[in-house]
């Protein structure tokens, strides 16, 4: 296989391939995505943007009409590493993403919850993710670890419940939204994601910039 021997050039592959992820986040409470302590990490959930996910893309998640957010963005991260459950369980940098129930809110929905025992079981901490109990969800368990990776953005805007308006097409696009309604969307034109990336990055936002929608309620 071809290895670039310039860093530009590798640079301009990575471009060509960029993708972007779209999904709606039904349940916004800073748990999935987890937009806290300097970090926004997608660790449980949308098992097959995990999966297929690599470093350069972007994901974006967008409101739920649930709660009268439909079309509204929600977060958008870029994909800076792509790690093993275990390797984010272990890593120092994401020791205050476990879940602590008796802290403050941000520190309850921590989403580093699983790791792998010598035997090879799924260990999952009392989390959201969880039973009320604290006891370990089996359905929970099943549908995250399907995908043994958690992707991390160092580049990312959280806006929560207080995001803006998405337009609804860019260009001459016509119909083609950015906004998924079920599942996710991923097959978008690149100059339709290079006009999003235009308008995202004229809006400034720095990390977290709001509080989760679920929080309020």
């Amino acid at each position: 296989m071809f290895a670039p021997r310039h860093r530009s050039l590798q640079l301009w592959i990575g471009i060509l391939s960029l993708k972007l992820f779209s999904y709606v986040v039904a349940r916004d409470y800073g748990f999935a995505p987890n937009p806290f302590f300097g970090s926004c990490t997608l660790a449980t959930c949308k098992p097959i943007i995990r999966r297929v996910a690599e470093v350069g893309d972007w994901v974006v998640g967008t409101g739920s009409a649930s709660n009268g957010k439909a079309g509204y963005l929600v977060f958008a991260m870029r994909v800076s590493e792509v790690m093993s459950y275990n390797e984010y369980w272990k890593d120092a940098r994401y020791q205050r993403k476990k879940p602590n129930l008796r802290g403050s809110i941000k520190q309850a929905f921590g989403d580093n919850i699983y790791c792998k025992d010598i035997a090879g079981k799924w260990n999952q901490l009392d989390s959201h993710h969880s039973y009320k109990s604290g006891a370990p969800n089996p359905h929970n368990i099943q549908n995250d670890t399907q995908t043994d990776r958690v992707l991390v953005s160092e580049e990312f805007a959280y806006c929560g419940g207080s995001g803006p308006k998405i337009p609804e097409n860019f260009g001459n696009y016509g119909s083609l939204d950015i906004c998924a309604r079920r599942n996710h969307k991923s097959r978008f034109p690149e100059a339709l994601i290079d006009e999003f990336l235009v308008w995202y990055h004229s809006l400034n936002l720095n990390r977290y910039a709001g509080a989760p929608t679920d929080w309020r309620q």
